[in-house]
């Protein structure tokens, strides 16, 4: 939660990425203190920083996107989502190839017997999620 909520106080003040990279460089090292001082390296306004840390907007926020990972079968990260088929976890290119090669191939399907390409993927995750 702590570094969730570091990463989202500073999107609010256009520096989400640099927070996430800030984040990961030095992911043994986050408490709140440091992610104080990690955005006052950034340039963020730190005491606007610290109230959208604690705000309770925030807090939500996190809590509802981590409670659709869950829904949606991602417990932990990384975890990837290709036209709503679930692949967990760090590996190799070649799954990310094979899942987007059978990807296409069905959104190729669905224009030929008509849908029109800016359709298709509204099509294929029209359920939340898609078959295998």
């Amino acid at each position: 939660m702590p570094a969730a909520l570091g990463s989202e106080a500073a999107g609010k003040q256009g520096k989400f990425w640099e927070m996430h990279d800030k984040i990961f460089e030095n992911q043994k090292a986050i408490s709140e203190e440091n992610l104080v001082a990690w955005a006052g390296e950034l340039g963020l306004d730190v005491e606007q920083f610290k109230k959208d840390m604690a705000s309770d907007e925030l807090k939500k926020k996190i809590t509802e996107q981590q409670t659709q990972g869950v829904t949606l079968g991602a417990r932990g990260t990384p975890a990837f989502f290709v036209n709503g088929r679930f692949l967990s976890g760090a590996q190799p290119v070649e799954n990310f190839k094979k899942l987007i090669d059978e990807e296409k191939a069905k959104a190729q399907k669905l224009v030929d017997a008509g849908t029109p390409r800016a359709g298709v993927y509204e099509k294929t995750i029209a359920n939340g999620k898609t078959k295998v």
